[in-house]
C-alpha cells in the first residue's frame, strides 16, 4: 500500500545550480529518521566553472548528513579537519551532533569539467544523542556491501537490510540502499521497519499496478514489498524507526526549539568554528524568522 506520493520540487542552491527537494514535505516531513532528501542534478559543470557553484562553509546540529553520488566528484572539508573527496558509489557520513561546519566544493570540475548526479540525505539523531560529539567517516569498498541477482545490482549505503550491514555507524534502526534495476527486474523492499519509502532517481517503475516516473518518492505502508522496473532504473530504498518529533530550521535539526534558537545565535555570533582549510567565507543565516519553525513528524 502506498501512503503518499511525493514529487521532487526544484530548489535553487545559488550559482545556477538546482536540486530536487523531496523531504521534508508538508504532509510527510520524515520517513523514519530521514528528515531531508535532495536529488542533486544531473547537471554538467564545464571546465573552469567558477566558485559560485560551490557550497560554502555552513553549520549543522542534531543530524547526520549522508552524501552518495551516481557520478561526479565533490570535495568535503569540515571543522574537525577532515578533507575528503567523494566519488561515485562512495559515502561521506558526517554526524553533526552538538555542532559542525563543512563545505562542499567542485574542485575537480574546475579543472576537468564534471557530470554531477547524486543524493544528499539527512538522518535525525535520537534525542539522547543530539548533543553527541561531531564526527566524520568516509566509506567505500567492503563498507558498502553489494549484490547482483536477477537484474538487480544493489549497494547498501547505510544500516541493515537484505541480510547485510553497511559500515557507517548509525544511531537508530534504519536502512538505505541503491538499486540499479534492469528493465523487467523485480526488487524486494526491506521490511521490519516502522516507515519505508522508495525514490525513483532515474527510469520508471511499476508498483501495485501503477507506473511511477523518476522524481517521485513513494511512502509505503507495512504491506508493500516489491517494485518492478519498467525500464532501466535507479531506485533508492530507505526507511527506519521513528525518532519522534523534530524541528528544522535551515541546516539545524533538533527536538527542542530552544536548541535551534541557540544554534542560530551561535552562527550569527561567529562562535561555530569554520574548517581550517576553508575559512575565508561562509553562508550567512537566511532571512527567515524563527517563529515559522514547524515540527517534523
Amino acid at each position: 500500500m502506498i501512503k503518499m506520493i511525493i514529487e521532487q520540487r526544484r530548489r535553487s542552491l545559488g550559482g545556477g545550480l538546482e536540486v530536487g527537494r523531496v523531504l521534508p514535505f508538508a504532509k510527510q516531513r520524515m520517513v523514519g529518521p530521514f528528515i531531508f532528501f535532495d536529488h542533486m542534478g544531473p547537471f554538467d559543470l564545464p571546465p573552469g566553472v567558477g566558485g559560485q557553484v560551490d557550497v560554502r562553509p555552513h553549520p549543522h546540529i542534531g543530524l547526520s548528513t549522508v552524501t552518495y553520488l551516481f557520478s561526479g566528484d565533490v570535495m568535503h572539508r569540515d571543522s574537525l579537519g577532515y578533507e575528503q573527496a567523494i566519488r561515485p558509489q562512495e559515502v561521506n557520513w558526517m554526524t553533526a551532533g552538538r555542532g559542525i561546519t563543512h563545505s562542499e566544493r567542485f574542485e575537480h570540475a574546475r579543472v576537468h569539467g564534471d557530470h554531477l548526479h547524486g543524493i544528499q540525505a539527512w538522518v535525525a539523531l535520537p534525542a539522547e544523542q543530539e548533543e553527541t560529539a561531531p564526527s566524520f567517516s568516509h566509506h567505500a569498498g567492503i563498507d558498502l556491501p553489494q549484490w547482483d541477482h536477477d537484474g538487480v545490482a544493489g549497494q547498501l549505503i547505510a544500516g541493515s537490510a537484505y541480510g547485510l550491514t553497511a559500515g557507517a555507524e548509525t544511531h537508530s534502526p534504519l536502512f538505505y540502499a541503491h538499486l540499479d534495476m534492469a528493465q523487467g527486474a523485480v526488487a524486494e523492499i526491506p521490511g521490519g521497519y516502522e516507515e519505508r519509502a522508495i525514490y525513483v532517481a532515474t527510469g520508471a517503475v511499476e508498483f501495485a499496478g501503477t507506473r511511477y516516473e523518476s522524481g517521485k518518492m513513494l511512502v509505503l505502508g507495512a504491506g508493500a514489498s516489491r517494485v518492478r522496473a519498467l525500464e532501466r532504473s535507479r531506485v533508492m530504498v530507505l526507511g527506519g524507526d521513528s525518532v519522534g518529533e523534530r524541528y528544522i530550521y535551515w541546516n539545524f535539526v533538533s527536538s527542542s526549539k530552544d536548541r535551534l534558537v541557540q544554534a542560530v545565535t551561535d552562527w550569527k555570533a561567529g562562535t561555530m568554528k569554520l574548517p581550517d582549510a576553508d575559512d575565508a567565507e561562509f553562508i550567512p543565516l537566511p532571512d527567515e524568522p524563527l517563529p515559522t519553525l514547524r515540527a517534523a513528524r
